[in-house]
């Protein structure tokens, strides 16, 4: 679930896909010296994408990215006052079709989703910096640096190459890095999940609502930590196949339900309802969580800055009679756990 949902002004404008990937990034060095066109009889090819990207969007482009790239991104340190991120985009012309405007499309929708969530931001779109890489036979070499890491306390992500035995009170989740994987700390991804967990370990909930479920990492950690079912909505197709790929490796088709069904069109009662977004999209979409919420039940809510964004939050929630019962920093970044004491 992205902006469209609260504003069909700005279409996918702020699609959020979970992305895990916090090990030290790699990406190939097989840079061409040849023309896509000279290149169409070898192996695949890939369309290296980079721009710089001002703090404050860092997350939110580099998870739009992953969605849009369908391998993910590397993310490099921050600079002071812009951090560098690069996507890799797999060229697959159509027969028949050269290579370069495969590539040229590319570019074209990456910029017209980047001006989308930017302008959220008020932000103008970075220049765009492309240049094409060779597989190199890198398409499993990178594998070893990625091993099981566990993303917050009792949950494990581990890719499929690996073996994990879940240690006590932990659970572990099948999730797959692409080729090529970022750096970023994905701090809200990080913090909603520990709120979710936690909040199902202790309210076992009957359902969960999760609005814009990208990878639908927020939905399987609920269901393992407790809640009977989960309910996973985004209005990006490609997220909701992402999603459904990675519950049905999991083996939780039974208990989650993924769709691109409209928020306005879902049904509750939720005891817990939980959203990656951004602040806007949370401030709008308040009263429909408020309308789907069960009495006495919880909202977890992240993607937002802390200081003003986050004291806005509150406020706009505050007014549904949502009092914030827990709030969770890391660097820039909140999250917060809210509470109805209304009915």
């Amino acid at each position: 679930m992205d902006a469209s949902a609260a504003h069909d002004s700005r279409p996918r404008a702020c699609r959020v896909a979970r992305l895990l990937h916090v090990l030290p990034a790699i990406y190939p060095t097989g840079e061409s010296k040849t023309t896509m066109t000279e290149l169409t009889d070898k192996r695949r090819q890939w369309l290296k994408i980079s721009l710089d990207v001002p703090h404050v969007a860092v997350e939110s482009v580099s998870d739009l990215l992953g969605v849009i790239s369908g391998v993910g991104v590397e993310v490099l340190p921050p600079g002071e006052t812009a951090t560098g991120i690069s996507a890799f985009f797999a060229v697959e012309p159509e027969p028949g079709q050269e290579p370069d405007r495969t590539a040229a499309a590319i570019l074209d929708r990456v910029s017209g989703e980047l001006a989308a969530l930017l302008s959220l931001y008020d932000l103008p779109v970075p220049v765009l910096e492309h240049r094409l890489l060779e597989d190199e036979d890198w398409a499993t070499s990178w594998q070893r640096f990625f091993t099981p890491f566990e993303i917050v306390p009792g949950l494990v992500i581990r890719p499929s190459w690996e073996t994990c035995r879940a240690g006590t009170d932990q659970q572990v989740l099948e999730m797959d890095p692409g080729m090529a994987f970022g750096t970023g700390q994905h701090a809200s991804t990080r913090m909603a999940l520990a709120l979710v967990t936690e909040t199902c370990r202790q309210q076992q909930p009957a359902a969960i609502l999760d609005v814009g479920t990208g990878t639908g990492i927020l939905a399987m950690a609920a269901v393992l930590f407790g809640a009977r079912r989960a309910v996973a909505i985004d209005n990006d197709p490609e997220a909701v196949r992402v999603a459904r790929d990675n519950i049905r490796i999991n083996r939780l088709q039974d208990r989650i339900r993924v769709s691109g069904t409209d928020l306005e069109d879902c049904r509750g009662p939720f005891p817990l309802i939980c959203a990656n977004i951004v602040h806007d999209v949370l401030v709008d979409m308040a009263p429909a969580f408020r309308r789907l919420l069960a009495p006495g039940g919880r909202i977890v809510l992240a993607g937002i800055l802390r200081g003003n964004q986050e004291k806005s939050i509150s406020r706009a929630y505050a007014r549904l009679g949502l009092q914030t019962l827990r709030t969770l920093h890391t660097d820039e970044w909140a999250a917060l756990l809210l509470l109805d004491t209304s009915r």
